[in-house]
C-alpha cells in the first residue's frame, strides 16, 4: 500500500549511459558524437541523436571541454537576417549543432565583405569555426582565421581564390531551369530583378537565366539590380512596370522581392498570373499563404546545413583537410504565379 502525502521523486537526468544503452551502442561511441562525431557512421550518429532526444539528454559541456580541450562554440555571420530565409537557415543550424553539444554564437553584419576587425568578436569567445552566410571574407579576415587555426565555411556563397570550403544551392543550373520552364510557357519578355549585383548568387543566376534566353533567340531582358527586401521588389517592378507594360514575366532573385513585386504590379493594374508571370527562388516557408502562391525555386536547405556541418566538424578534427566546394541541386516548385502564354 503507498503511503500518503509524498510526493513523486524528481526525475533523473540521463547520462550517457542512459543514451548509449537505448541506442544499442557503447558509451564511448556516445561520447565520440557528443565531442564531434569523428569516425561515427550516420546511421550510428541519427540513432544516438534520436535517443539523446527522447531521454533529454544534455551534456556537460564543461567536464567535455576539459576532456577534449574544445570550447564547442562556432560563430555564424549573417547579414539578411529579416530575410525569412535566413531566418530559417539559422534555425536549422542551431537543430543541426545543439544535440553534438555546440553552441552558436551570432553576429549579425551589414557588409557584403566580412573584414577582420568583424570577426574580433567571435575570436574572443574562442570558437573552433565560423560559417558566413551570404557574404564574403576579406583575404584579411581568412588568413587572420587560418592562423587562428579558426575553420570558416561559406554557405550559400562562393568565390574563386578562397581558402575555404563553401555550400551552396548550384545557381547557374537553377536559372537554366527556370528560364527554359518559362520559354517553354510561352513567355518572350523577361525582367530579373535580382539582389547585390556582385554577389555569387546573382551572377550565376543571372549567367544561366542569359544562356537559355541566348539559345532561344530572345532578346527581351531588363536587368535591374536590387538588394534581397521587399521594398526593393515593389519599387523595382512599379517603376518597370509603369513605363514598360510589354514585359510578361519577372524573374526575382528572391521570394522576399518576388512578394513585393506581385504588391506592386497589382497595384499598376497587372493580373497575376493573367497579364504577368512571376517567379522567385528560395521556397521561404510563407509561400503556401494566400495571396502569395509563388511558383519558386526550392533550394535544399536541409541537405545545405547538414553538408556545411559535416564538413565544418572534418575540418575542426583535421585542420589540414583540403577546402572542398559543394554545389547542390534544388527543384522548381509550381504553383499559380506563372500562366502559360496562348
Amino acid at each position: 500500500m503507498k503511503s500518503a502525502g509524498k510526493s513523486n521523486p524528481e526525475k533523473r537526468n540521463a547520462t550517457s549511459e542512459d543514451v548509449a544503452q537505448l541506442a544499442g551502442v557503447s558509451q564511448a561511441t556516445v561520447s565520440r558524437v557528443f565531442a564531434g562525431g569523428a569516425n561515427v557512421s550516420e546511421k550510428k550518429r541519427k540513432k544516438i541523436l534520436d535517443a539523446a532526444a527522447e531521454l533529454e539528454y544534455k551534456p556537460n559541456a564543461q567536464a567535455r571541454s576539459l576532456i577534449t580541450r574544445k570550447t564547442m562554440m562556432v560563430g555564424i555571420i549573417m547579414r539578411n537576417i529579416k530575410d525569412p530565409f535566413y531566418s530559417a537557415v539559422l534555425e536549422i543550424f542551431h537543430t543541426r549543432l545543439s544535440p553534438l553539444g555546440y553552441q552558436l554564437i551570432f553576429n549579425n553584419s551589414e557588409n557584403e565583405i566580412i573584414e577582420e576587425w568583424e570577426i574580433a568578436k567571435l575570436l574572443e569567445f574562442n570558437v573552433e569555426g565560423i560559417i558566413v552566410t551570404d557574404a564574403l571574407l576579406s583575404e584579411g579576415a581568412t588568413r587572420k582565421l587560418k592562423r587562428s587555426g579558426i575553420v570558416s565555411i561559406l554557405f550559400n556563397r562562393h568565390a574563386e581564390g578562397l581558402n575555404c570550403s563553401a555550400v551552396y544551392c548550384d545557381n547557374y543550373l537553377a536559372a537554366q531551369q527556370i528560364a527554359t520552364y518559362l520559354v517553354e510557357m510561352g513567355h518572350r519578355s523577361f525582367a530579373f530583378i535580382s539582389g547585390p549585383r556582385n554577389t555569387s548568387t546573382t551572377v550565376d543566376r543571372l549567367k544561366g537565366f542569359q544562356e537559355v534566353l541566348r539559345e532561344r533567340n530572345i532578346k527581351e531582358l531588363t536587368i535591374i539590380p536590387g538588394t534581397y527586401t521587399y521594398e526593393s521588389g515593389f519599387k523595382s517592378a512599379q517603376e518597370l512596370l509603369t513605363r514598360n507594360k510589354k514585359i510578361d514575366c519577372i524573374f526575382c532573385g528572391s521570394d522576399i522581392i518576388a512578394l513585393g513585386v506581385m504588391d506592386a504590379a497589382r497595384l499598376v493594374g497587372f493580373r497575376i498570373p493573367e497579364d504577368l508571370s512571376v517567379v522567385g527562388f528560395d521556397n521561404i516557408r510563407m509561400l503556401g499563404w494566400t495571396p502569395y502562391p509563388l511558383t519558386t525555386w526550392e533550394q535544399p536547405l536541409e541537405d545545405m546545413v547538414t553538408s556545411t556541418v559535416e564538413l565544418l566538424l572534418k575540418e575542426i578534427d583535421d585542420k589540414n583537410a583540403a577546402p572542398r566546394i559543394i554545389a547542390m541541386k534544388g527543384r522548381l516548385v509550381i504553383r499559380n504565379t506563372v500562366r502559360k502564354k496562348k
